[in-house]
């Protein structure tokens, strides 16, 4: 279980490497489009695009930020426990982020199914077609909620079998250092 969660941690690293670079790309249209407008060369639509480029990023982003342990959790009393006590938090921490990430997902499909249906376009000068952000934004959700999904099973394995040390280092929280 422990060659799965790292698999995992890997795929997320170069997910989000991905990721950045679609917002470095983003950050680069747009600042193209701005020195350009001056001398009427002007792209349009760098802000559609840009907020496609975010909700992207972000719905993919937020399965790297799960496997590297960088979700913000309130643990008061989670670190004034034993191990077991500790291993008991992640547990439900994981648990619930899971439940979270697979409601997002579901919830999500039928705006993505509707735009496909009627054929919908973006009420802008691009008339972008919704299905192409969308499935990206929602194919990150489906993503996150996947990642989640092993996370808690993996979690429920090692609380299963007294194994607090692997709660703790791939479900654990990080305080500040």
């Amino acid at each position: 279980m422990t060659t799965t969660l790292s698999l995992l941690r890997t795929l997320n690293e170069k997910l989000a490497i991905a990721a950045g670079l679609l917002l470095l790309a983003s950050v680069m249209i747009t600042l193209f489009d701005i020195v350009a407008r001056p001398l009427g060369l002007s792209l349009g639509g760098t802000d559609e695009l840009s907020g496609y480029a975010m909700a992207i990023v972000t719905s993919w982003g937020v399965s790297y930020a799960l496997t590297c342990l960088a979700h913000v959790r309130i643990d008061l009393l989670r670190e004034r426990g034993t191990k077991a006590v500790r291993a008991w938090f992640d547990a439900v921490s994981i648990l619930s982020l899971a439940g979270v990430a697979v409601t997002v997902a579901y919830r999500g499909w039928p705006v993505l199914e509707k735009s496909i249906q009627s054929h919908s376009r973006a009420n802008t000068t691009l008339e972008t077609p919704l299905w192409i952000p969308q499935s990206l934004w929602m194919a990150g959700w489906a993503w996150f909620a996947f990642s989640a999904v092993i996370l808690a099973v993996s979690v429920c394995m090692f609380l299963a079998g007294g194994r607090h040390d692997d709660i703790d280092e791939f479900a654990g929280s990080r305080g500040e250092a």
